[in-house]
Order: C-alpha cells, then sequence, then structure tokens
C-alpha cells in the first residue's frame, strides 16, 4: 500500500473562469474574464521538477488555480504526467469543462485509480447557464472512468433560500449530499467567515448537511495554531507559473522546484510560528498531519461519502492513501532542530 510521503498544494496560475460566482474574488476583480495564459512550463518540465526522486517518494498533489482548472491549458497532461510519475494528485475543478473531463476520461484506467476531483457545486450559476445536467452528467463520467470525486458547495447568505433545493438535487443526482467548506474574507487580516450572519447561526444554517467537512473546519476556523507544525517540511506550496517554492501561503519562500532540477529541494518546518491567523485549509494540511500532535479525521474521512448505490465516492486505493498521515512517511525533528527552527524564524 502506498503511503504519503509529501502534499503538495499546487496553485496553476489561471483566472479565467466560465462562471460569474457572485461571492468569488475572481468575479469580484472582474478577473473571471482574463486571457488565457500557457503555464509556462511543459508537463514534462513540470514533472521533473516535483519527481518522486525529488520529493522523496510518492506524494499527494493538488492542482487549483485561481479561476477554472481545467480552462488551463495542457493541465489534463500535466495532471497525466503526475500520474505516470507515481504520485496521487487531486484536480479541483467546477465540473462544467466537458471537452477536457473527456480527454481526462480516455486515459489508462491504472492511471485514473490515482486521481481524485474535487468537484465544486456552483447551484446558482448552474440554473442560470442552464448546466446542471451537464454537471451531474460530468461526476457520473469521471466516477465511470474509475476516478475518485468529492463534491462540495461554498456557503453563501445568497444561497440560503435554495439549501432545500439543492439538497433535493443532489440527493436525486447522486444519492447523498454534498460536502459543505467555509468561505472566508480574505481582505481582513483575521481572515474571518464571510457571511452576514452571526457566528453560530452560520454553523445552524449549513450543519444541516452533515458534512464531516464542515464539522472539521468548524473546530479549527478561526484558531490560531500553536503547535510545531510541519508544513515546509511535509507540505508546501508551488506556484506552477513562477516555480516558487514556499512553505505555505504565508510561508517563507524555500526554493524554486525548476532550478538545477538536478539537486534535492530545500524543506524546512514553519515549526511554532505560523504567521497565518488560522489554519483555514486545515482540512487538508492538518488532517494529514502537518501537526502530528493533533487528534484530527483523516483526509479520506473528510472527503468520502457513500451514494445510493452503496459505491462510496472514494476508490479503495485513494481512501487507503488519504488515510494515512505524514507522521507515517516521516521523522519529526529532534528538540534541538525544532529549537533551531523557531530561533530563525
Amino acid at each position: 500500500m502506498d503511503k504519503i510521503k509529501r502534499y503538495v498544494e499546487c496553485y496553476v496560475p489561471i483566472t479565467t473562469c466560465n462562471l460569474k460566482c457572485h461571492y468569488c474574488y475572481i468575479t469580484r476583480q472582474e478577473k473571471w474574464k482574463d486571457e488565457i495564459v500557457p503555464i509556462g512550463h511543459s508537463p514534462e518540465e513540470i514533472v521533473k521538477a516535483l519527481s518522486k526522486k525529488r520529493l522523496g517518494g510518492t506524494c499527494l498533489i493538488n492542482l487549483c488555480g485561481g479561476g477554472e482548472t481545467l480552462l488551463c491549458p495542457q493541465i489534463a497532461e500535466t495532471a497525466k504526467a503526475f500520474l505516470e510519475e507515481g504520485h496521487y494528485v487531486m484536480l479541483v475543478s467546477n465540473g462544467t469543462v466537458t471537452k477536457v473531463l473527456e480527454q481526462i476520461a480516455a486515459f489508462p484506467k491504472v492511471l485514473l485509480k490515482h486521481l481524485t476531483f474535487k468537484f465544486s457545486y456552483h447551484y446558482l450559476e448552474h440554473h442560470r447557464l442552464g448546466l446542471t445536467e451537464r454537471f451531474f452528467g460530468n461526476i457520473k463520467m469521471m466516477r465511470d472512468a474509475g476516478c475518485s470525486f468529492t463534491l462540495e458547495v461554498t456557503p453563501n447568505d445568497e444561497l440560503i433560500a435554495h439549501i432545500g433545493e439543492m439538497k433535493e438535487e443532489v440527493m436525486r443526482h447522486l444519492g447523498a449530499l454534498c460536502h459543505v467548506t467555509i468561505a472566508r474574507n480574505d481582505i481582513v487580516p483575521s481572515i474571518p467567515i464571510l457571511s452576514e450572519l452571526p457566528e453560530e447561526e452560520f454553523y445552524r444554517t449549513w450543519e444541516q448537511f452533515d458534512s464531516p467537512l464542515f464539522d472539521f473546519k468548524r473546530t479549527i476556523f478561526g484558531k490560531h495554531q500553536e503547535k510545531f507544525c510541519y508544513a515546509g517540511e511535509w507540505s508546501v506550496y508551488v506556484h506552477l507559473g513562477t516555480g516558487v517554492m514556499t512553505q505555505c501561503y504565508e510561508g517563507r519562500v524555500l526554493d524554486n522546484i525548476y532550478e538545477n532540477t538536478d539537486r534535492p529541494l530545500h524543506f524546512e518546518a514553519v515549526g511554532h510560528r505560523c504567521k497565518t491567523a488560522h489554519c483555514y485549509n486545515g482540512h487538508s494540511f492538518l488532517s494529514l498531519g502537518d501537526i502530528p500532535e493533533l487528534d484530527t479525521p483523516t483526509y479520506a474521512e473528510l472527503r468520502n461519502r457513500e451514494s445510493g448505490d452503496g459505491k462510496e465516492w472514494l476508490n479503495e486505493e485513494v481512501k487507503a492513501f488519504l488515510s494515512g498521515k505524514l507522521k507515517d512517511s516521516n521523522k519529526e525533528y529532534s528538540r534541538l532542530k525544532k529549537w533551531m527552527v523557531d530561533r530563525k524564524r
């Protein structure tokens, strides 16, 4: 059974989007209509820079754009190259770019077994543009091709009036409710919930989806993490356009993945002094185990569901891989090294 060595959060440099969700910063800044430009590096260059050899083993690679990830040229080929390298890949998508999804569905089955789609559910835009049947049809196409998937909605105040309709719709198409994340206001330093509702009312409103993802995010949202964090060592954030690799979203620059690709990459943990107000994407970083002392659900438990036909959203290999923790493949620092890391920061 494969064990996860590192989690690599990859930013795909695409802001163009075929949807205009009112709450999204891409829409608010009019970036959704930006020109589509290539990453600037071939799939072969990207995967050589993030090979199993350089990363130390089999990794979980998350590919997410600022806009719609699948509109980025050669993103399908890049995902395929990562899979051929032996990594497990997650692709974040709004699920409506059928042409690219069909291209991916034609990959060899042995590769698709290690590919997971994180589909985002944009109910209002689907109904405005008449995309509902296409969206759910594409999810089923990728599931039938052998991919794993998860479905989540970003809660926003305008959507509250449609919660009943959403629940009925997703149950009818998939036989299970979608997961729920938490929208955040990134322009405020404390990164609060993006809602006009009081906090408790917000949680009461959206907890009716019985989403383990939402339930866990609720326990960590707004809480600064004080324990020693291995982000930067066990996980990294990479801009695929520039190649800059940082410890996390606000961590130090560690390396450039495209420079001197024959040498090892430099890794170093954040430690005790995280600069982020709270780990708002801790459903990934913390559930995978960047802070080993924290008792968290596994990432598989947060993402999986069972459909009405008894089939799970995650296939057996992906489920097993995402049920592991980073500490299973990595050594924790000595007390001296932890002290040195904290002192450097």
